[in-house]
């Protein structure tokens, strides 16, 4: 299994969302609303659009580990998924595949986001990516890897800064400082 990465350019992420939205509006709001609450791709295709119609909190059950979450709408991906959910009904899945009532699956999901990916030059791109760039760009703002911790159920700051990429920053940045320059 190939390690993802997060986009950690903020212009490569609005350049991505604006290319999957000439595509396909689903495929631009999957891709901000990952950005956006970082809760994983299974996570997300499994929501319906009862689940944030006219809501500013979304209350989850995680597959993955069966642990309560609820997080907000961020206000400004709020007026795009109003936008994109207008008229649909509350049963419909929030991202369906083209298949009758049925939820984008998680491959789907990953053809997108690799496509978009490869269309800007990115080789590590997945489904996980979306939360892994939450994470990245949270942190760059707030520089708080306790609350980032507590948001993924991780367990150390360790593990977090791993998944985000900051400790693979922090090693290549040191490798690029080293020198074998003769000192005289």
């Amino acid at each position: 299994m190939n390690t993802v990465e997060p986009i950690r350019d903020i212009n490569t992420v609005w350049d991505i969302a604006d290319y999957l939205g000439e595509k396909s509006e689903r495929n631009k709001i999957m891709f901000l609303f990952g950005i956006y609450v970082g809760i994983r791709v299974s996570d997300i295709l499994s929501l319906k659009v009862r689940d944030v119609r006219d809501m500013n909190y979304v209350s989850i059950r995680e597959m993955k580990t069966g642990k309560e979450k609820r997080f907000p709408i961020n206000e400004e991906l709020r007026p795009l998924l109003n936008r994109y959910i207008k008229g649909k009904a509350d049963y419909e899945p929030l991202f369906p595949s083209r298949q009758q009532n049925k939820a984008l699956s998680r491959c789907q999901a990953y053809n997108i986001l690799s496509t978009a990916g490869e269309k800007f030059g990115l080789q590590h791109i997945g489904t996980h990516t979306m939360r892994k760039t939450f994470g990245y760009h949270f942190y760059q703002q707030t520089h708080d890897i306790v609350t980032l911790q507590k948001i993924f159920n991780h367990d150390n700051t360790h593990i977090t800064m791993r998944y985000i990429g900051l400790e693979q920053d922090a090693i290549s940045e040191s490798i690029m400082k080293l020198s074998f320059k003769k000192r005289r």
